[in-house]
């Protein structure tokens, strides 16, 4: 075999060898994202976004979390929380448009003292969808509830529906908050 064919082999098994390389990085890199955020990934994906802008978005949100100062609630914060959650729901009994407006304040508010920034619904599913992503389809029910109720057009059934997303949520940041 003359050099001029080894040569060639060679460069052909290197093209091969950067070409599967390249698909299993990417591979790897989707995998990450799909067990990152979860549904939510599914979600982006299945809107008709294109995937590699969808991918992009989803890495873009990781950085800006990354950026965040997270951090744990002490043990006493949390005892205060959960407390405040059980007024909340029991809050419910009398009044329950209110109570799911309640809910949703304490949930913000969890989420601000966490460090997560609160300016706005659509940045707070942002921010939440990277570590929250299995309960973050949750936050978007009850705030979708809980916009029908301000319009005083949801029912009583609409509003337990709502309290249990937030629970959801709630319980969600608060555990992790532990874990932090």
């Amino acid at each position: 075999m003359s050099t001029g064919a080894v040569i060639a082999i060679i460069i052909i098994v290197i093209g091969v060898l950067a070409v599967l390389g390249a698909a299993m990085w990417m591979l790897n890199r989707r995998r990450h994202l799909r067990e990152r955020f979860g549904p939510e990934y599914d979600r982006m994906v299945e809107s008709g976004e294109n995937r590699r802008a969808v991918e992009r978005e989803l890495r873009d949100r990781e950085r800006r979390h990354n950026e965040l100062d997270l951090k744990p609630l002490p043990p006493r914060e949390r005892e205060r929380y959960a407390k405040e959650w059980v007024a909340v729901q029991e809050n419910f009994v009398d009044t329950p448009s209110s109570a799911v407006n309640d809910a949703d304040n304490l949930v913000t508010r969890l989420m601000r003292d966490r460090g997560y920034p609160t300016e706005g619904y659509e940045e707070q599913v942002r921010h939440l969808s990277v570590e929250h992503g299995h309960t973050l389809e949750h936050y978007r029910e009850a705030h979708e509830i809980s916009n029908r109720a301000a319009a005083k057009e949801a029912t009583t059934e609409d509003l337990r529906g709502a309290m249990v997303h937030y629970r959801a949520v709630f319980e969600d940041l608060l555990t992790r908050s532990e874990r932090a």
